[in-house]
């Protein structure tokens, strides 16, 4: 019963996988935009744990399920407990048993994994302090809409080793691309996920050495959800790895700009970063809805139909 396909990282699927789902992402976005009706999902229920409060995320996934046909149970972080009081395993035995997948944005990775080994049906990691996969798969649908195969580029991350950054680094694997990080001391991304992917990855403290040349230039905040404590000290330490106007003029002439948003203008990027013609961080936010629909095509059996 325990056979079901789950999403809980980069490394889930095969690079064949990865880019056949990006693939009908780009599909299924034509078909919206077309006002095109397709709903293999009818009668299918997705089920939305929240312990981190989010935006894109939750509306992505409700308002794609709605799309598919199907239906989209929000459970806030006040609605459920992930291992607080029920275990984490009960929790998914019961269910999985009710629902047809479960989307689980949380904190500590091991929630996901614990959940995943008790759940009947697909679970799908919506954010964990470890991993961001589907705002990867968003990523890598956005860059070969606009400049085709990312494999054997060159991409900068600049700022934070956080989750967005592990991701990043698992995408390198499997999308073969280079991945330079340019970090302050100290905030480097997961050594795990580093030596994972060996001499793919390179990490400087210089910005202007990441972005030299790269074809894909990516941020995200300087303080992540359960880090506010350190706001001050993170913003003093960050500074020098803003991402400007001037910056990206360092990078290969094609270069685009993402960031996964939300962004803190005059923070990590310049006041005026996303009104540049480089940056496509509204078509990146816009492909959660579409890369995660095509994700939950794939990994939710369409409904029964009618003997």
């Amino acid at each position: 019963m325990m056979s079901a396909r789950h999403f809980l990282s980069m490394m889930d699927y095969t690079p064949d996988e990865l880019v056949g789902v990006i693939r009908r992402g780009i599909e299924l976005k034509d078909l919206r935009n077309r006002g095109v009706l397709f709903e293999p999902l009818k009668g299918r229920i997705l089920a939305m744990i929240f312990e981190k409060s989010s935006t894109r995320t939750r509306v992505s996934f409700e308002a794609g399920m709605i799309q598919l046909g199907g239906q989209a149970i929000f459970l806030s972080p006040r609605d459920t407990q992930l291992g607080r009081g029920e275990p984490i395993a009960d929790g998914a035995r019961v269910m999985s048993r009710m629902v047809d997948a479960v989307m689980i944005r949380t904190f500590a990775h091991g929630n996901l994994t614990e959940f995943a080994a008790h759940s009947r049906v697909p679970v799908i990691n919506g954010l964990s302090d470890d991993l961001h996969p589907c705002q990867l798969l968003a990523d890598m649908q956005t860059y070969l809409e606009h400049r085709g195969s990312i494999k054997g580029k060159t991409v900068a991350w600049i700022g934070d080793g956080n989750n967005m950054c592990n991701s990043y680094i698992e995408a390198a694997i499997q999308f073969d691309f280079q991945l330079r990080v340019a970090c302050p001391e100290g905030y480097e991304p997961n050594p795990q996920f580093m030596a994972l992917a060996g001499d793919r990855v390179t990490v400087t403290r210089d910005p202007r050495e990441a972005v030299k040349g790269a074809h894909l230039v990516s941020t995200d905040v300087w303080t992540s959800m359960g880090q506010e404590e350190e706001t001050a000290k993170r913003i003093a330490l960050f500074k020098p790895f803003q991402v400007t106007r001037a910056l990206l003029d360092l990078a290969a002439e094609d270069v685009v700009f993402m960031h996964c948003l939300p962004a803190h203008r005059g923070e990590e990027i310049s006041e005026d970063l996303l009104d540049d013609v480089r940056s496509v961080a509204w078509d990146q936010a816009e492909n959660r809805l579409h890369a995660q629909k095509a994700l939950l095509e794939f990994l939710v059996a369409p409904a029964y139909t009618p003997e």
